[in-house]
C-alpha cells in the first residue's frame, strides 16, 4: 500500500439541498480506499445533516468546527468542537449548527465486516 496525501481543501464540494455542502476526502478514486468512505460536511443556518448508517455499514461522526446540536432518537444533544457519535447498522442521527453558526463535520462511512 502507498501513502497518498489528500488536498481536502482542494476536494470538489457539493451542494446538498437543506443539508449545506459536502466534499467526499476519502474514496477509491481519490487513493484507493474500497472499504471506507470520508466526507467533510459544511453546516449554517437551516441546514441539517441526516445521517443513517445502513444495514451493513457503521458510521462516526465527528465535530471538527462549530458546535451543533444532534439528534438521537428524538432527543437533542449540544456539542462542541471534539465531539463525535457512533452509529451502528441501522442507527440514525440529524445534526444542525448550534446557536453559534457554522459546523464542519467529518463523516467515516466503513462497512460491516464478517468473520
Amino acid at each position: 500500500m502507498s501513502l497518498t496525501f489528500i488536498k481536502t481543501n482542494d476536494c470538489a464540494r457539493q451542494s446538498v439541498a437543506g443539508a449545506g455542502t459536502s466534499a467526499e476526502i476519502l474514496n477509491d478514486a481519490l487513493c484507493g480506499a474500497k472499504n471506507v468512505l470520508a466526507k467533510l460536511h459544511w453546516l449554517k443556518g437551516n441546514d441539517t445533516l441526516k445521517a443513517d448508517a445502513k444495514s451493513g455499514t457503521h458510521e462516526l461522526i465527528y465535530l471538527m468546527e462549530g458546535d451543533a446540536i444532534i439528534n438521537l432518537n428524538q432527543k437533542d444533544y449540544p456539542v462542541t468542537k471534539g465531539a463525535g457519535v457512533y452509529l451502528g447498522p441501522n442507527e440514525a442521527a440529524a445534526i444542525r449548527p448550534g446557536v453559534n453558526g457554522g459546523t464542519k463535520l467529518l463523516q467515516l462511512i466503513v462497512p460491516e465486516t464478517k468473520d
